[in-house]
């Protein structure tokens, strides 16, 4: 199969219970506009037009996925998730083996991550759809960045120079990621993201530039900001 000829998967983790919120209801079901943050996840990425299809890794039994849009849309699929992120990541992966061939493309995304635009979106591609590795969307540092020692107190100010905050999508290889997280959970290694795993390895994914209003919603300030973000989007359709 050719690069042109590979096909498009996406992957959203989404078993979380999101502890840093202090809400009862798991992140990703928090409201946003009227609608699940989760949703609106969904809907920016089934926005891609060379998408496949969407495999979402939930809970087990989660009561609260049937009451979304999403679980009614036949572009998406679901299955139980795992303990941490790399294990529903590495659920998704298996669940598209019958379908996914190994030179196809896979774009792991966030599910508190809802506001990433379709240009974004479309920028990924397009960046990394000839590269042998894969990459992922990121932020270069901007702000002083200072070490902190166990007390809290400045051990060190860190040169941001060539340091960048990784988002998603992360896009890789199905059969190049599904071995990087066999291997790494064989080897008991942590895997924060996708990317973390292709390093370990021994792959440098590329980096390619994404926008600050692509934030992950993690604490409760963060719910208002991310909904001015689609207002404003929304304004200007």
């Amino acid at each position: 199969m050719t690069a042109a000829e590979s096909r498009f998967w996406g992957v959203v983790p989404a078993a979380g219970s999101g502890t840093r919120m202090g809400a009862d209801t798991p992140k990703q079901y928090l409201e946003l506009g009227g609608t699940a943050v989760l949703q609106h996840t969904l809907d920016a990425l089934l926005a891609l037009p060379v998408l496949e299809r969407l495999m979402v890794a939930l809970a087990p039994g989660d009561p609260r996925w049937p009451a979304l849009a999403a679980a009614s849309d036949a572009r998406i699929g679901t299955t139980d998730g795992g303990a941490e992120r790399a294990d529903s990541v590495l659920a998704c992966l298996l669940a598209l083996e019958a379908d996914a061939d190994s030179d196809d493309w896979v774009l792991v995304h966030d599910a508190a991550r809802p506001c990433v635009s379709l240009a974004e979106l479309e920028n990924l591609v397009a960046s990394l759809r000839d590269d042998p590795v894969g990459g992922l969307l990121a932020l270069p540092v901007s702000e002083t960045v200072k070490r902190a020692d166990a007390e809290q107190c400045v051990a060190a100010t860190v040169d941001r120079d060539g340091l960048w905050l990784a988002q998603t999508p992360q896009m890789f290889r199905y059969g190049m990621l599904r071995a990087a997280l066999e291997s790494a959970a064989e080897r008991g290694a942590t895997v924060t993201d996708e990317a973390s795993a292709l390093e370990q390895a021994g792959y440098a994914p590329r980096l390619v530039p994404g926008a600050a209003t692509n934030i992950k919603i993690t604490r409760p300030a963060d719910l208002p900001v991310a909904e001015a973000f689609l207002a404003a989007r929304a304004a200007q359709r």
